[in-house]
Formats: structure tokens, C-alpha cells, sequence
């Protein structure tokens, strides 16, 4: 109990800044969607981001996973490792930005982005500076200074919001460019408030480490491209499927409604930055397994009471994007669910991580991205954006499925599966009474909400019955 205290605290702190810093970027969604002259402007914005999202995964290579797994290997010098994968992002990380930059305009043709090759450059190296603080991030949370990366991570976004409301506000630019434009200044400042906290002043750089770990990681590269376009790739090739006019117009939608959702990913991500180097540390540990699934039993039953809070007040979430855009609303609930499968499958795969297996990884990832390929190509065409949400709702749920059965053969480990079952069968029965009451009734949006907060509370009654009793967590304080 005392290692899911500590894994909670780092949680809640790293779950903070995450969760102001997202909160504070969905101001932006409302700023971009009524400032920007278009909705097929946002439908750039997101196109360009998935681009980015993608080269941030193919730029860091699988170092940063490959850096906690060998800095906690007692064989290895931690010193070491972190100066090795620290140059060799800058390196690679220097490369790739400089050749964007010379070939700006040929790339941007090639995106049909002909008439904008600054939006490529500024893109790049934004992306450049983001894969190379992903090493200095990481060591942040080896050392354990979560309040520090706190810290940063909303240095970042602070800046971002500010010089955008400075540029498309202030000084009433409509224009694309000044999205992008805010973004590299935030990042460059950023990083260089990272370098003096983070700069190696120990170990130096081996060739014969940086072979180790590049044989651990590069199959994790492949996982992670597989992995990112499955998240990436129905705003990578939406613009290219949709066949009516307006495929930009239709992919801002999509982006924007995207975002309603993403109270999810704020809180996977929050517990993958705690759970990440709190699975290496206590994998040293031969009774391990029972904190994993524990964790893997709480993840879950948090997932499903945001799942139900989102869904629930989704009447006062929509007010995050204009009118304009809330024709794409009906997607936020399987995006939802999306994001529950897509933690899962996270806390899922440190089977084969911490066996070194990790080829399996990247198994399951191309497997994912095959049956999301096929599902956007057929049905992008006939029904738009339903099928990129669709397709990834399947592609989680499979590889999850996946990940599962091969890893209870693996490396079995005891997962609550009772409980896991009761909270999943209490959630959907929470919903379909919801939906029965919504969807046959002229009730108004705020009965409707206070009927949501009544199953919300019949669910929190339950949780504290069961997992969370009151009066033993008042009685530890």
C-alpha cells in the first residue's frame, strides 16, 4: 500500500500539471476556432500536429524508455547512460532540423502545404527541440523531482497561451502562422530553462552503452511509430480519404471534438509518467506483481468515473469548441472509450519490457496499425470521421486483447479481474440507464445533468464500499 501512496502522490503532481496544462490549452481550442478565419484553418493546425506527433516518436527512438530501464540496471552507470542518450538526441535531433529547414519547400509541397514552406521549418524545429528535452525530461523523473517537470511542462504552456493571445488577439493576426510561431518561441524558452537542471556533469559518452540500448529501444521505435500512427493516422490521412469538398473544414471538426475528450488522455498521461520509472525501480523487487495489479485495478476504475463525468456533463464540456464545430460531439464518448483501451494496453505492456521482449511491442503496434489502415481507407470515404474515431476505438480494444492473453503466458500477473469485471458492467449499466433517460425524454440539459451527478454519486458510493472506505483511509491519516 505504501508504494500506491507514493505512486499517487507522483500521480496527483504529475496529473496537476498536466491536467492545468491541458485545461489551460483548451482555452486555446476556443481562442483558434473563433479567431481563425475558418474551420478548415484548425483542420491545418490539426493535420500539422499529428505530422509532429509522429516525428517526435520516430526523433527520441525509443531512448527515453531505454534510458530508465539501463540507468536502473545495477550493471550500468546511470551517469553514463543518461550523457549517452543525452548526445545522441542532440545529435540526430540537430540533423533532422537543420535538413528540414534547407528542404522546407519541397517538403511542403509534398504535404500541400506549397504556398506556407515556414510552416514546415518552424514545425521542425519545434519538433527537434521536443525530442531532444525528452531525455533531460526523463532524468527529471529518474531523480524523482516531479514538482520540477511540473514545473516546466507549464512554463510551456503558459508561454504558448501567452504569446498566442498576444499575436491573434493583441495584435488581431487570423493567421496560421502565428499558431506555429508561439509554439517554437515556447519551446525554445523552455528548453533552455531545462538545460541548467539536466546538463550532464557526470559520466561521458560510449559508443558501447548507446549499442546496448539502441538494441533494447529501436524495436520500441517501431512499437512507438505503429503506436503514434494509430493514435496520428486519421488526421495524417484524412485530407487524402474524404472525398467532399470540404475535407479540411470536416478534419477541423474532428480535431476540435477530439479535444473534448482528451480530460482521458490528461489523466493516462499523468499515471504513465509516475508509472513508468515506479515499474523499473520496484521491477527489483521480486513481489512486484501485486503492485501492478493493483495499479492496473485503480487505473481502471478512475478511468471509468472520468469516462462518466465527461459523458455526463458533456452538455457543459461542449462549450470548449464553437457552435460551429458541435455537429462532431456524438464521436467524444467513442474516443472516451478509446482512451480507457489505450491505458490499459499501456499498463499491459511492461511484460515484455521488463523481459526485454520487447518485439512483442512491436507485434501488437503493427498489427494495430494494419486493422486502423483498413478501417479508415474502407470507411473514411462513406462515413468521414466516424470511421477514424471508429477505427481506433477497434485497433485499441484488439491490441489490448492481445497484449493480455500473451502476456498472462509470459509473465503472468494476478490482475483483480472480479473487480476489474464489476466496475466495467457498473459503468455500462450507468450509461445505458443515461442514455435511456436522454434519449426518450424532453427532459432540458440541467435535469439531465443533475440525473447524470446522481449515477456518478451511486458509482462513488460503490467505490468507497468496496475499494476506497472512508473510514480506513480517515483512520491511516
Amino acid at each position: 500500500m505504501s508504494e500506491m501512496k507514493t505512486l499517487a502522490k507522483d500521480t496527483a503532481i504529475y496529473g496537476l500539471s498536466s491536467i492545468i496544462g491541458k485545461f489551460l490549452n483548451y482555452l486555446l481550442v476556443p481562442l483558434y476556432t473563433y479567431v481563425l478565419a475558418r474551420t478548415a484553418d484548425y483542420g491545418i493546425v490539426t493535420n500539422l500536429y499529428a505530422w509532429t506527433a509522429l516525428l517526435l516518436v520516430i526523433l527520441t527512438y525509443g531512448l527515453e524508455t531505454g534510458f530508465f530501464r539501463f540507468a536502473n540496471r545495477e550493471d550500468y552507470d546511470a551517469d553514463q547512460v543518461y550523457h549517452t542518450a543525452f548526445m545522441s538526441l542532440l545529435t540526430t535531433s540537430t540533423i533532422f532540423a537543420v535538413l528540414c529547414v534547407l528542404f522546407r519547400q519541397a517538403i511542403a509541397t509534398g504535404l500541400g502545404y506549397a504556398e506556407h514552406p515556414e510552416f514546415i521549418a518552424m514545425m521542425a524545429v519545434t519538433v527537434s527541440l521536443d525530442a531532444f528535452a525528452s531525455i533531460p525530461f526523463a532524468y527529471l523523473r529518474y531523480q524523482k523531482r516531479p514538482i520540477l517537470f511540473a514545473a516546466l511542462k507549464l512554463l510551456f504552456v503558459i508561454l504558448n497561451i501567452g504569446f498566442n493571445l498576444l499575436f491573434l488577439v493583441a495584435f488581431g493576426k487570423n493567421d496560421v502562422y502565428y499558431v506555429f510561431l508561439s509554439n517554437i518561441l515556447a519551446t525554445t524558452i523552455q528548453t533552455l530553462c531545462l538545460l541548467p537542471f539536466t546538463l550532464p556533469r557526470k559520466g561521458h559518452f560510449s559508443w558501447p552503452v548507446l549499442k546496448t540500448m539502441l538494441r533494447y529501444s529501436l524495436p520500441l521505435l517501431v512499437l512507438g511509430v505503429a503506436g503514434i500512427m494509430n493514435q496520428t493516422l486519421d488526421r495524417i490521412l484524412f485530407p487524402y480519404l474524404y472525398t467532399g469538398a470540404d475535407a479540411q473544414a470536416q478534419l477541423g471538426i474532428y480535431g476540435a471534438c477530439f479535444k473534448v475528450a482528451m480530460v482521458m488522455m490528461m489523466f493516462t498521461q499523468a499515471f504513465r509518467y509516475a508509472y513508468e520509472p515506479f515499474v523499473f525501480a520496484k521491477h527489483k523487487d521480486r513481489h512486484s506483481v501485486e503492485a501492478y495489479a493493483d495499479a492496473m485495478k485503480y487505473y481502471i476504475i478512475f478511468s471509468y468515473l472520468i469516462l462518466l463525468g465527461v459523458i455526463f456533463y458533456l452538455d457543459i464540456f461542449r462549450y470548449i469548441v464553437s457552435s460551429a464545430y458541435w455537429e462532431g460531439l456524438k464521436i467524444v464518448p467513442v474516443v472516451l472509450w478509446t482512451y480507457v483501451f489505450q491505458g490499459i494496453y499501456f499498463n499491459l505492456s511492461f511484460w515484455y519490457k521488463l523481459t526485454d521482449e520487447t518485439k512483442w511491442g512491436a507485434y501488437f503496434s503493427l498489427i494495430g496499425l494494419g486493422i486502423t489502415l483498413v478501417l479508415q481507407v474502407i470507411g473514411v470515404p462513406r462515413i468521414g470521421y466516424w470511421a477514424s474515431c471508429g477505427s481506433n476505438l477497434v485497433c485499441y480494444f484488439c491490441i489490448m486483447l492481445l497484449s493480455y492473453f500473451i502476456g498472462q503466458k509470459k509473465a503472468p500477473i494476478p490482475y483483480d479481474l472480479k473487480s476489474i469485471g464489476r466496475y466495467t458492467l457498473l459503468t455500462l449499466a450507468l450509461l445505458a440507464v443515461y442514455y435511456a433517460i436522454r434519449l426518450n425524454t424532453t427532459l432540458n440539459m440541467w435535469i439531465i445533468m443533475v440525473i447524470g451527478t446522481i449515477l456518478i454519486g451511486i458509482y462513488l458510493i460503490i467505490l468507497t464500499r468496496k475499494d476506497f472506505p472512508l473510514e480506513a483511509i480517515l483512520k491511516r491519516k
